[in-house]
């Protein structure tokens, strides 16, 4: 597995990924064993640290310079024992930059609308932050929540995602 970390405007960002280019884990922190903790014990493996992580790098450089989309054809390697969760974080890598969703919005997106907790389980257990973007999920009454690596990372990502910085409408608020 290899590690690498991009600076960006919100903190430092440490990926981790597989050979192949699959993100198993990612967060802003410059700690690689705290990501590492995150991965599923049948995906980890030492760390080799890399200046470049080639195409991934290049996702997360042109998401910075504006193009919000270039992360979603990162592919993301995770794995947990349920199946809800694996389709929970697909169904989250369909929430559009911009459109930020509820808790409630994003259990009914993922099949399951009395499943709050469950979907807000599966944003806990997210190891693939922005790949999986668990920021773009809010509290129903529109306010931040949490957000594993703080909430003035989650406020940044979601200012740098919004259209011409304005206030963001969101899908699914109850």
């Amino acid at each position: 597995m290899n590690s690498s970390t991009i600076d960006t405007p919100a903190g430092p960002l440490t990926i981790l990924a597989n050979d192949d280019g699959a993100v198993r884990a990612a967060g802003f922190t410059t700690e690689v064993g705290a990501l590492l903790a995150v991965v599923h014990p049948d995906l980890r493996a030492e760390p080799r640290p890399r200046p470049d992580l080639g195409p991934v790098t290049a996702a997360v450089r042109a998401y910075l310079d504006g193009d919000l989309t270039a992360i979603d054809a990162v592919p993301v390697e995770q794995r947990t024992g349920g199946v809800f969760m694996a389709h929970a974080w697909e169904t989250l890598r369909r929430v559009k930059p911009g459109e930020p969703i509820t808790y409630t919005g994003y259990a009914e997106l993922s099949g399951r609308p009395a499943a709050v907790r469950a979907a807000a389980t599966a944003c806990a257990r997210n190891a693939a932050a922005l790949f999986v973007p668990c920021h773009r999920v809010l509290r129903t009454d529109g306010t931040l929540g949490g957000y594993r690596w703080g909430l003035p990372v989650k406020e940044w990502l979601l200012a740098h995602e919004a259209p011409d910085n304005q206030v963001v409408a969101m899908r699914g608020r109850t």
